[in-house]
């Protein structure tokens, strides 16, 4: 770490600001003993008060002993384990509801997000930005993970009315008025990127050095990431049934001009209509097309169904060392009446 830069993290953090650092963690229990010792050695070299949140999301292995074990050893190091598997993303919402900090770091449990850079993106938020986010300029990840990346990156902006970039991820620093809006958004489709854009506030991006995995493997394969594009673009855009409209016209309009061809050429060359063929062929497209419309219907239903539900984000199963803070049916009430 530069002077510059202890400097420039010593001037947010000398006034006695509280840095949040959320973590889920899901298969993660190799991970998280070297993450944690690697941001209490970047927190404390920055002399700055600190909470740590590691948030279990009912991962099947060892990830809530681990979390337990440096929880007695470290108070500021926090513990919550939801009910079950709610996904990445609840954890994080978890995580967000239950912090306290002034600036508010959010980034992945397996190391590739590196605390070292930590102090970079405070330098750059110190500047007068709610929002300052890590910009991977090299990923470090498998041809095939960076390929589903931005698959996934393009069907989402092409459908969704978004600009989404996938050199950017969870890794970032937000201020306590950014998360303080962003706890207000109680939609169940989410991912924290999506919701930093929802917010507002000034945002920049910061250039990070992208480690290797420290252990295991991701959680997200391909089907599991295109089921996320399809849900936060039904959640976020209607472009899909503006796309169905739009087909449903072309398609109107070529089937009248084609028509208007075989009543000419039957009566002016004395052809035959096309026989059964053409009209099996074009009844076999259209029972498609109709079942294809049908469903993008019924999808946005099915959001809205999730919604008007109202059903918990999370639920919580257990905490650690936070005694002081009210429970999470407290916390989720009170932002969902925000």
């Amino acid at each position: 770490m530069s002077h510059e830069q202890t400097e420039t993290s010593g001037s947010i953090v000398n006034s006695g600001k509280l840095i949040s650092i959320i973590a889920p963690a899901y298969r993660c229990a190799d991970c998280i003993p070297e993450l944690f010792r690697r941001l209490v050695s970047v927190l404390r070299g920055m002399g700055c008060r600190y909470e740590i949140l590691f948030v279990d999301d009912c991962s099947p292995g060892n990830d809530w002993q681990v979390i337990r074990a440096i929880c007695e050893s470290d108070t500021n190091v926090r513990g919550i384990r939801l009910s079950r598997n709610f996904g990445q993303h609840f954890a994080i919402t978890a995580g967000l509801d239950y912090c306290r900090g002034d600036w508010v770091v959010v980034m992945d449990c397996d190391l590739q997000d590196q605390p070292e850079e930590i102090p970079k993106l405070l330098e750059k938020a110190n500047e007068g930005f709610g929002i300052v986010q890590a910009r991977r300029q090299h990923r470090n990840d498998s041809f095939f993970r960076r390929w589903m990346s931005r698959f996934f990156v393009w069907l989402y902006n092409v459908l969704g009315d978004l600009k989404a970039d996938n050199t950017i991820a969870n890794f970032s620093v937000s201020s306590s008025a950014v998360i303080q809006a962003i706890r207000k958004y109680r939609d169940r489709s989410r991912t924290f990127p999506m919701l930093l854009d929802l917010a507002g506030f000034s945002k920049t991006t910061v250039d990070v050095t992208h480690a290797p995995r420290f252990s295991g493997r991701s959680a997200y394969n391909f089907a599991r990431l295109m089921e996320m594009a399809m849900q936060l673009i039904v959640a976020q855009s209607v472009k899909p049934l503006l796309y169905s409209i739009k087909f449903g016209f072309l398609l109107a309009f070529l089937s009248l001009s084609y028509g208007l061809f075989i009543f000419i050429r039957h009566f002016t060359l004395q052809q035959p209509v096309p026989g059964w063929t053409t009209l099996a062929l074009l009844v076999c497209f259209l029972g498609g097309l109709g079942f294809t419309q049908l469903g993008i219907m019924g999808l946005y239903l099915g959001r809205i169904l999730d919604e008007v539900r109202q059903r918990p984000l999370y639920i919580v199963d257990q905490t650690l060392n936070m005694s002081d803070i009210p429970s999470s049916e407290q916390i989720q009430t009170q932002w969902s009446r925000s």
